[in-house]
């Protein structure tokens, strides 16, 4: 995990500091990691001739080599006194709970429905991606909980992405050579989530809402080193993306973190979530729109997601005291195949809709064992 710091340290210099294009960056910084070259305060140590053999280019070399001594100078000059630092990292500390905070209410989700007589009548009438995405997002909830709601959406946005890819491939749709193949994300740590693996970016945040309250002036460094040992949260990495950064021709429309990678926003997966499940209404007479009520479709899909994740919750419970995280991870995918609509086969079934009934999810539950001494009874 520290090499991956180290890389993403090293990126996010090149792209903010230097000024050296994504791709470029992406092409050399692992042969500056290896040279011992981590840091911009080692860059500004090196000789300018050990640089040019790395970047095989001295103009490049010398724009870097330039930007490392500048940044190197002014933390040098930045002041050593902890009671002049100490305030304004505090503050700065304060802020960053609050922007936090602040985002993390603005991605909150429908409640769960919790009556299983409602989830059981529920038909939705919806397309494929997102019930994966719906599937990750509650899955996320217990295989990393550690992780909060948006490296959660985010997480989830990425494996519907990594799905919808493999089957465009499958299907025709596009070229056989992913990003992966092409060495895009190379470098960046790996998780797995419903057997994708999922290419992510340690988030930049330096300290935890939890972790880090009360009064923010009595922060120390002891806060960020504890912070430091805790696990990083997550965003999900957006390798189709970062290669359309690349391509001159394409547009560019992704959002990019503070070390110019770009990622899945947890905004458009909570968006797409929204949006998506329509009950049917002739499957509950609780759908049937009022006259007053016509007009509320979004009402009405909000009421849809909230059955959805409560019949996965209700799964996913029932089986998270008997099986490990991984071994969830991995039932995950089978459940999804076996409750997803069925839409038609090909390239007629792209994005086609169909019904997908909440009653088999909750099939799904593990059930009780009997107790064997009361049958004989």
């Amino acid at each position: 995990m520290a090499e991956q710091a180290d890389l993403q340290t090293l990126l996010r210099f090149l792209t903010q500091d230097a000024k050296v294009s994504l791709a470029d960056a992406m092409r050399v910084v692992k042969d500056l990691h290896k040279a011992g070259l981590n840091s911009a305060e080692t860059i500004a140590k090196s000789q300018s001739k050990e640089l040019r053999t790395i970047l095989h280019d001295e103009k490049l070399s010398k724009q870097v080599y330039n930007a490392a001594k500048r940044v190197s100078k002014k933390r040098g000059a930045e002041p050593a006194s902890s009671t002049t630092w100490k305030r304004p990292r505090a503050a700065a500390v304060q802020e960053e709970q609050t922007q936090r905070r602040t985002l993390e209410e603005s991605l909150s989700l429908p409640g769960l429905e919790t009556d299983e007589d409602v989830i059981q009548r529920t038909v939705l009438f919806t397309n494929r991606a997102p019930v994966v995405l719906a599937f990750a997002v509650a899955l996320l909830k217990y295989t990393m909980p550690e992780q909060p709601q948006s490296s959660r959406l985010s997480l989830a946005q990425a494996v519907v992405s990594l799905n919808s890819r493999s089957k465009a491939v499958s299907l025709g749709l596009q070229g056989s050579k992913s990003t992966e193949d092409e060495g895009w994300g190379e470098g960046q740590p790996m998780v797995k989530i419903m057997g994708r693996e999922v290419k992510v970016l340690k988030r930049w945040e330096s300290t935890s809402v939890e972790t880090v309250g009360g009064d923010a002036d009595k922060a120390t460094d002891e806060d960020f080193a504890s912070e430091c040992n805790t696990t990083p949260a997550l965003w999900g990495l957006d390798l189709e993306a970062l290669r359309s950064l690349n391509n001159p021709t394409s547009p560019k429309n992704s959002t990019t973190t503070n070390c110019g990678l770009p990622i899945h926003t947890p905004q458009s997966a909570r968006d797409y979530l929204l949006k998506s499940f329509v009950p049917k209404p002739d499957t509950d007479q609780a759908n049937k729109p009022s006259k007053k009520a016509a007009g509320s479709v979004a009402e009405m899909k909000k009421k849809g997601l909230g059955r959805l994740l409560g019949a996965l919750d209700l799964l996913y419970a029932s089986w998270a005291g008997v099986l490990t995280r991984d071994e969830l991870d991995q039932k995950a995918w089978h459940w999804y195949v076996h409750v997803r609509p069925d839409v038609p086969n090909g390239v007629a079934g792209w994005g086609a809709k169909g019904e997908l009934k909440l009653k088999e999810i909750l099939e799904l539950r593990r059930t009780e064992p009997q107790d064997i001494c009361s049958q004989e009874n």
